[in-house]
Parts: C-alpha cells; structure tokens; sequence
C-alpha cells in the first residue's frame, strides 16, 4: 500500500495516525529524503529504511497519537557504530533528520436541512478538513447539480437523500458528529431531536429556530419523549453567535459556522 493511500485509509476509517518523512540525508543513509512511514495504532505503511531509525520513529509516532493536539515534531539521527539506539546500531556513516507530522481524526459534521441556510452553511464548512454530512428529504436539495458548488470541496462531503426517517442517518454518524438541525420542517426538526436524544456517541446538538418554536420543543420532548431536562439541555438553540443578529441565509450561515468551529477549539478537535 502506498503511503497516500494508507492515509485515505486512516481518514476513512476515522483513525488517528502519524505521518513520517525522511526530511534530511547527509551522507550516506538507508533511504533518500522524501521517503514516507505511515504509522497507525497497530499497523503501519511504507517505510523509512529499517533498523534503529525507523523502530524509533514508529515508537515516538505511536506516543504523538496518544497526545492530545500533538504537533509535528523533528528526530535526528547519528548512522555509525558510536551511535547506538533502543533497536540497534545503524553504521551507513551519514545522519538522518526524519519528520513526525500527527495525522488527527477530523471533525464530523452533519447537517440535517439543505435549504437556504442549509446550503450556504455548507458551502463554507466544505472549505474545511473535516467529514460533511448533508441530510434532506427532498430530492433536489442534494442532487448532484445543486451540490456541484461543492466540488472543489476540502471536507468529504456525503449526500443523503432519505424521503421518510431523515432521523435514520443519525446511527450511521461517527461517534462525537456535531449534529445541526434545521430542515424546511418543523414536524421533523422535532422529530430529529429526539431521535439525537436517543442515539448515544452524538456530538453537541443544535437546533435553528425561534424562543417560541423551542419552548414547543421542550415541552415536547419532555412530555411525549419522556426526556429528562439534563437530557433535553444538551441541544443548544438558538445556535451561531449571539452577537450576529442578520437574519440573511448567508449571514446565519457565518454565524453558525463560527460557533461550530469554537467548539472545534473547545473539544480539542482540529479540522
């Protein structure tokens, strides 16, 4: 497997990796600058050379994948017999500098309603790294044409078109996705709440909309759902920033965009 493709294969599944190049080479080494490892949690791709050098870069890889934030990081490398390591000594006679840049889990984001606002949301969180999930039950909100906007996308973007139980996706979401509700309708924005409610390993939930369509919601979830008020507190509404007050698709969009990437910032998570 080639390193790129032991990354896609990382990102797929939503596994933290690291990502290790032969930065330097003075003199004579195992492998030439520009040569990649790619190191999973149990498994890795590729390789750097072999021996002392690479044991060690995998070692420190696997520790950078257990750190919270972890920042690239350069190791250097002696290759003669006065320079010797935890796995051995490597006598090539040159030096070796290698790379560790950490390869995080994205964030994930699923927005459930690609109206107006929905779609504009979307077209600015696609110019970030991280998972995008797009739900609607109308056909035409997430065809191919409409989504062709998003092409040249940084985010993966996955379309769902579901015509009856939009709430279905919400089990199929990577474990900590941040969830924003705000369909075309408010029979099934409802509805959405508390099936999030429900599934366990969702992120933060929020809910777009008026003081007087939650104060329904609440009392609805409460009543009819059976949800406990600590349970029900976990959606947030209105949801953006509070100090952007336009009421312009583009402008919502912005503001809830923002409030989205705060919670990045909060939740340690690097998109």
């Amino acid at each position: 497997m080639t390193w790129v493709a032991a990354v896609a294969r990382l990102r797929e599944r939503r596994e933290t990796g690291v990502l290790v190049t032969v930065a330097t080479v003075r003199g004579h080494a195992p492998r030439k600058a520009g040569a990649k490892l790619v190191v999973g949690r149990t498994q890795a791709w590729g390789s750097i050379g072999g021996g002392n050098i690479e044991a060690v870069a995998i070692d420190r890889a696997r520790e950078l994948i257990d750190v919270s934030r972890a920042e690239p990081e350069l190791m250097e490398f002696a290759l003669n017999d006065k320079a010797s390591g935890p796995h051995g000594v490597q006598c090539c006679g040159g030096a070796v500098t290698v790379l560790l840049e950490p390869l995080p889990v994205v964030p994930a984001v699923a927005v459930f309603g690609v109206g107006h606002v929905g779609m504009e949301l979307a077209r600015i969180l696609a110019r970030h790294d991280l998972d995008l999930h797009l739900v609607d039950t109308r056909p035409e909100m997430v065809s191919e044409e409409r989504l062709a906007v998003l092409s040249d996308a940084v985010a993966q973007v996955h379309a769902h078109h579901v015509p009856l139980l939009p709430e279905e996706v919400l089990a199929e979401l990577a474990p900590g996705t941040h969830v924003l509700i705000m369909t075309h309708d408010h029979a099934e924005d409802a509805a959405l709440c508390d099936a999030a409610l429900r599934t366990p390993g969702l992120g933060p939930i929020g809910l777009i909309g008026s003081s007087a369509k939650w104060s329904r919601f609440r009392k609805r979830l409460a009543e009819e759902g059976g949800h406990a008020d600590a349970t029900i507190d976990r959606i947030r509404t209105p949801i953006g920033l509070a100090d952007i007050t336009g009421k312009e698709p583009a402008t919502i969009a912005v503001s809830v965009a923002a409030g989205l990437l705060l919670a990045f910032q909060e939740n340690g998570e690097q998109p």
